[in-house]
């Protein structure tokens, strides 16, 4: 059972995260940065769950700074924005989201988190995806001879390429004449081909390899 760390100063918001995620995990709150830290120092966490009202701009960058390796930062904020999320992605948060996101979804986003994986809302994930984009004029329309990508079906190669180009299913399914019901299934298959979890996972490491 892994251990999380509740971090807000509103009672309410840690009531929630607790609710949401007590079943499956160890939990810890703490409602002063001060006490976060020597929770920190006391015990080992794996997931840290930050409420960003609580911390300044610099304290979340020295929490990241400071973090042990196995230690995974999630920022929640109350009014979340793209540029905020790309520089705490930046610094090393493995996640950004509302602070009032659903339980369900919470548990998903700790879920991916915890194995790894980045977890953030669709606008923040396009413009991460387009950042990462450097395949100018090259076809991709052909699986390559190599990587984890190298068993996907020639329509599956074309999704995945599609989603590293940051299109979603609306636009995949518009420009391949077929149904967002279908893209979603292609999907599925590429994710369990691939050992990926998520559109923004699939298309960083489909442009590194590009």
């Amino acid at each position: 059972m892994s251990r999380i760390l509740l971090c807000s100063s509103n009672e309410n918001v840690r009531a929630k995260w607790f609710a949401a995620l007590r079943l499956m995990h160890k939990i810890h709150q703490a409602s002063l940065p001060d006490e976060a830290r020597v929770i920190l120092k006391s015990y080992p966490m794996d997931i840290v769950l930050l409420h960003r009202s609580m911390i300044d701009m610099d304290t979340m960058s020295a929490m990241c700074l400071q973090k042990a390796e196995s230690c995974k930062l999630f920022l929640l904020s109350d009014r979340p924005n793209d540029e905020e999320g790309l520089r705490f992605l930046q610094l090393g948060g493995m996640g950004y989201a509302n602070t009032y996101i659903a339980a369900g979804r919470l548990r998903v986003a700790v879920q991916v988190i915890e194995s790894g994986s980045v977890w953030v809302g669709q606008n923040l994930m396009q413009k991460l995806i387009e950042r990462t984009v450097r395949r100018e004029g090259e076809d991709q329309q052909q699986p390559a001879d190599h990587g984890i990508f190298k068993d996907l079906s020639r329509r599956e190669y074309q999704i995945a390429a599609l989603v590293a180009e940051g299109l979603g299913n609306p636009a995949i399914a518009e420009q391949l004449d077929i149904t967002e019901r279908t893209v979603k299934a292609h999907l599925g298959h590429i994710y369990a081909k691939t050992n990926l979890k998520g559109r923004l996972n699939l298309a960083l490491l489909f442009n590194k390899n590009s």
